[in-house]
C-alpha cells in the first residue's frame, strides 16, 4: 500500500485551486490581526484543486467505518445506521433553527423533544427524562447529582456508591465527581452480582449501587429484583447504566424492575453514528421521587403549545447547554418510530441471537471465563492463546488484514486478556459467518505460525505501532525543520 504524503509534501510553490479578481479596494494589511493564526507552520501548503480532492478522498479510503463492514466494539452497539436518519437531519428547517430563538419559532423542534422523551419513558418504564446530557458518562453524573440532591433535602447525602466490578469504567468516576467514596462489590462464577457480598456492604452510608444491566460481560442480572429491594431497603438508590439496552428494548423495562434512575445512550442504542468521540447523548430517565431535580429547562404543553419552564425551585440546574444535541435525538426518535414496538422487540432478539451463535461457534477457539448464557455480547479471553505466545492485541491486529474492525480488548479488567465481541442485530449471517472464519484461521495460526500474528497487521495503510509511545507522547502537529522535512510535536 502506498503512503499518502502530507499536504505539505504535495504542496509546490505557485499552485494554486482558484484566483482571486484583482483587488479594486484599499489594502488593509491588520485586517486579521485579532484571528488566531498558526504561526508556528512557516507557510502554508500551495496545492491545486484535484490535489485537494485527492488527497482527502484518499485518506478518507484509509479509515475503517461501519459503512464499510462489520465493527464488533463490544459495550460500544457500533451498529449500521440507517439513512433515512440521516436525510431527515440534514432536513434545512433542524439545521438552521438558531438554539436561543423564542418558543414561537421552535415549535416543531421542542415537539421533537417531547415526543422522544414520551417514546423513552414507554420504553424505559421511567416516569420522567431530560435530554441534555451529550453523552452517557455525563448521563452517569447527572443521575448521581439526582440522587445527592434527593438524599441532601432528607438530610444525609450519605458517603458511599456501591459498584460492581463487572460494571462499566466511567461509573466510579462518576460516583467520586460527586462526592461518594466508591466501594466494589464482586461477582459471583455466574458474573453477576454476589447478592451476599451486596448484603454485607449495603449500610445506611450507602446513597446508591450502580449496576450495568446486561453488564460488561453481556450477562443479564437475573437477581436484579432481589438486587433491588437489598438496596431499598436501607434507604438507597439504584441507577443502572443502560448503554447495553441493545439487549432489552422491547423485551423487559428497568423501571418495572424498580430502577430508580437510568441513562441511555442514543448514540449507541437507537443508532447515531459515535465514533470519533461524537456526537452522542445520555438521556437520564428517572422516577417520580426524583423528577423535581432534573436540570432545567423542563417541555411542558399547555393548550397544544410546547414552553420552557425554568421555574424548577430543586432543580440541579442546567447541565449542558441549550436542549443537548438535537439532532442526535431527532434521529433517535426516527428510529424508533421507523421501526414500531414490533422492529424494537425484534432488534434485541436479533442482537442477542447473532452474539449467541458467534459464542457458540467460537467456544472450542477461544477461552470463555464465564460459561453463563450471554445476551447482546460474548466476552472470550486469550488463555488458550497465550500458550503459544500470542495474546489478544496480536489477535486484534491480524483482524485487520481479514478486513474486520478489532473488538473491545482487554475489557471488562475481570477477565485477563478479553476479547469482547458485540455483533449487534445489523449483521447478516454472511457477516457473521466471516468473522467467525477469520478468528478461527487466527486461532489456527496462533499453533502453527505465532510470527504472523506479533507482526500482524500486514496489509493495512499503517503498520503494527508503538502504543505506549503514541498515547505518551501524541503527534498533534507539524512543523518544519532545517532540512526541509515535516516532523512531528
Amino acid at each position: 500500500m502506498i503512503r499518502e504524503p502530507l499536504i505539505f509534501e504535495i504542496s509546490g510553490s505557485g499552485k494554486r485551486g482558484f484566483l482571486l479578481p484583482k483587488l479594486d479596494v484599499p489594502v488593509i494589511d491588520d485586517i486579521l490581526k485579532d484571528i488566531p493564526s498558526r504561526e508556528e507552520i512557516d507557510g502554508f501548503p500551495e496545492v491545486s484543486e484535484v490535489e485537494v480532492v485527492r488527497h482527502f478522498t484518499r485518506l478518507s479510503q484509509t479509515n475503517f467505518c461501519i459503512d464499510l463492514g462489520f465493527y464488533p466494539l463490544g459495550s460500544c452497539t457500533m451498529k449500521y445506521n440507517p439513512k433515512i436518519n440521516e436525510k431527515l437531519a440534514s432536513t434545512k428547517e433542524f439545521l438552521s433553527s438558531h438554539p436561543e430563538a423564542s418558543e414561537e419559532l421552535t415549535q416543531g423542534s421542542l415537539k421533537i423533544l417531547k415526543i422522544t422523551e414520551e417514546l423513552l419513558k414507554n420504553i424505559t418504564g421511567m416516569d420522567a427524562y431530560t435530554l441534555q446530557p451529550s453523552a452517557g458518562a455525563q448521563g452517569e453524573l447527572v443521575g448521581m447529582f439526582l440522587i445527592r440532591a434527593c438524599l441532601e433535602e432528607r438530610g444525609n447525602p450519605r458517603k458511599i456508591v456501591l459498584i460492581p466490578d463487572s460494571a462499566h469504567g466511567t461509573n466510579p468516576s462518576s460516583a467520586h465527581v460527586c462526592g461518594y467514596r466508591v466501594q466494589e462489590i464482586k461477582s459471583n462464577e455466574s458474573g453477576t452480582v454476589d447478592v451476599e457480598d451486596l448484603k454485607k456492604n449495603m449500610t445506611e452510608d450507602v446513597a446508591a449501587l450502580m449496576v450495568t444491566n446486561p453488564n460488561t460481560l453481556g450477562v443479564f442480572e437475573t437477581e436484579i429484583k432481589k438486587i433491588i429491594e437489598i438496596v431499598h431497603a436501607k434507604g438507597g438508590f439504584v441507577y443502572m447504566d443502560g448503554a447495553n439496552m441493545n439487549a432489552l428494548i422491547g423485551t423487559c423495562r428497568p423501571g418495572d424492575m424498580g430502577v430508580d434512575v437510568i441513562h441511555l445512550n442514543l448514540h449507541k442504542t437507537f443508532s447515531t453514528p459515535h465514533g470519533g468521540g461524537g456526537p452522542g447523548s445520555g438521556p437520564v430517565g428517572v422516577k417520580k421521587e426524583l423528577e423535581p431535580y432534573l436540570p432545567f429547562p423542563i417541555i411542558e404543553t399547555k393548550n397544544g403549545i410546547f414552553h420552557l419552564n425554568m421555574e424548577r425551585p430543586k432543580s440541579i440546574g442546567r447541565v449542558r447547554s441549550f436542549h443537548g444535541n438535537f439532532l442526535v435525538v431527532l434521529k433517535a426518535m426516527v428510529y424508533i418510530l421507523s421501526l414500531g414496538p414490533t422492529g424494537l422487540k425484534e432488534i434485541s432478539e436479533v442482537a442477542v441471537l447473532n452474539s449467541n451463535y458467534i459464542r457458540k461457534s467460537l467456544e472450542n477457539d477461544y477461552h470463555l471465563k464465564y460459561k453463563t448464557l450471554t445476551l447482546h455480547e460474548c466476552v472470550f479471553s486469550d488463555k488458550i492463546q497465550k500458550k503459544y505466545g500470542v495474546n489478544n492485541i496480536d489477535i486484534a491486529k491480524r483482524l485487520i488484514d481479514y478486513d474486520v474492525h478489532p473488538p473491545t480488548m482487554s475489557f471488562p479488567l475481570i477477565v485477563q486478556g478479553a476479547l469482547m465481541i458485540e455483533p449487534t442485530e445489523t449483521e447478516s449471517k454472511r457477516d457473521l459467518d466471516r468473522f467467525i472464519e477469520a478468528m478461527k484461521k487466527i486461532a489456527e495460526e496462533s499453533k502453527n505460525n505465532p510470527e504472523v500474528l506479533k507482526n500482524a497487521p500486514h496489509v493495512s495503510y499503517v503498520r503494527r505501532l508503538d502504543e505506549t509511545s503514541a498515547a505518551r507522547n501524541p503527534v498533534l502537529r507539524w512543523h518544519k525543520n532545517r532540512n526541509d522535512e515535516y516532523q512531528g510535536s
